[in-house]
């Protein structure tokens, strides 16, 4: 087998399929990646959303025995939305991040790591591979960086020199010894505009994230928003896109290369208060094919409700009256209460009160009573 031309052929295959770009790493452990694993889970820092297991996460030889290299891919998505309508008083809307715009970009890399692997099974009966998207257990961006297809950004976020870091990134393991490519220099320099930024101070070192800060992470909970998050939060109903924004090596950054990639409005920057009585079918109808619906309806319905106290919407009042009292779940309940609280309109105290003598839930009681606290502070301003 001749690798050096297979990684030629390789390469123009991926160019004809669509990816934006393909770089090779080798398949050694990643050390220095498992030390900052650890230093962060002692810190507390991670999300839970990840690989528990830190073998995993940085030895490739763990998930595919003899790897001897990976196959890193690249494909951008676009930063500016096309004829987005706008959020005004009584049609409040919300946002989801930029990474959940058009179709669930899993499936769309992963149809890509298929047709990857596909032709290299027709060039080498005897290839093995084992391929990932973001679910995986190794670290995109370490693969990623280590490939050169960029560099890891203050922000933790591979920043490319062609595409930003609006890509998406996906690898394959392979037991084809491919010659690596070099890595891309670090170019953030002095810059600290992503760590200045940032609302919740998650990103507590250049490159380090404390991801239970994170308002991204943040927005895809399922319990009570703490308190400390909520006035961050705005009309992100998924994601955060705050440190990609304000990144210099991002300005005029915007590629459609990938007409699935495409956001519609109407998905991409819904409606908020239709969003409170979405049925679970609507929803999966509606917003199932993007990448911001697995958690289900429940973040988003909490983090539209808190969006709408961000706007003090008071259209929205008739609708966050009926979630607090009739619900079956506390934790819209009582947000829904806060809100009502938040939105600051004095004849609502009743209503709260109400709720509140029939609340069963501790923690919705808790929500009813600030929402009653916000609503007197509130009178007392005015």
């Amino acid at each position: 087998m001749n690798v050096k031309q297979l990684k030629a052929d390789v390469i123009e295959f991926a160019q004809q399929i669509g990816i934006d770009k393909i770089r090779f790493a080798s398949a050694d452990t990643f050390e220095t990646l498992k030390e900052r694993l650890i230093e962060n889970r002692k810190l507390g820092y991670e999300s839970g959303f990840e690989e528990p297991d830190l073998e995993k996460r940085t030895n490739p030889k763990l998930l595919l025995p003899k790897a001897k290299s990976i196959i890193a891919i690249a494909l951008a998505y676009p930063s500016k939305m096309k004829n987005a309508p706008r959020s005004v008083k009584g049609e409040r809307r919300g946002i989801f991040c930029r990474a959940s715009w058009g179709k669930d970009y899993h499936h769309v890399l992963r149809e890509k790591l298929d047709q990857l692997e596909e032709f290299l099974q027709s060039q080498h009966e005897d290839v093995r591979t084992k391929s990932m998207v973001d679910t995986g257990e190794l670290s995109d961006r370490a693969v990623a960086e280590r490939a050169g297809i960029g560099w890891s950004g203050k922000n933790c976020m591979i920043i490319t020199p062609e595409f930003g870091s609006y890509v998406y990134l996906a690898e394959m393991i392979t037991n084809i010894p491919f010659e690596p490519d070099e890595r891309i220099e670090d170019q953030c320099g002095s810059c600290n505009k992503c760590i200045e930024a940032c609302p919740t101070g998650a990103l507590v070192n250049p490159g380090q994230l404390n991801s239970q800060r994170c308002i991204s992470f943040q927005t895809q909970t399922k319990g009570f928003l703490p308190d400390e998050f909520r006035t961050k939060i705005g009309n992100r109903i998924y994601g955060c896109d705050t440190c990609q924004m304000v990144c210099p090596k991002n300005k005029g950054v915007d590629f459609h290369l990938h007409p699935e990639m495409e956001p519609d409005p109407e998905i991409a920057k819904p409606l908020l208060k239709p969003l409170l009585t979405i049925s679970n079918r609507e929803f999966k109808e509606k917003f199932g094919h993007i990448a911001g619906s697995w958690r289900g309806k429940k973040p988003i319905q909490r983090n539209a409700i808190i969006a709408l106290a961000h706007f003090k919407e008071t259209g929205a009042l008739p609708e966050l009256i009926s979630l607090m009292h009739q619900d079956p779940r506390p934790v819209i309940r009582g947000t829904a209460a806060w809100a009502i609280g938040k939105i600051g309109e004095a004849d609502m105290l009743e209503e709260l009160e109400k709720a509140l003598s029939r609340e069963e839930d501790d923690e919705a009681k808790a929500e009813i009573q600030k929402g009653i606290q916000l609503l007197t502070e509130t009178a007392m301003t005015k």
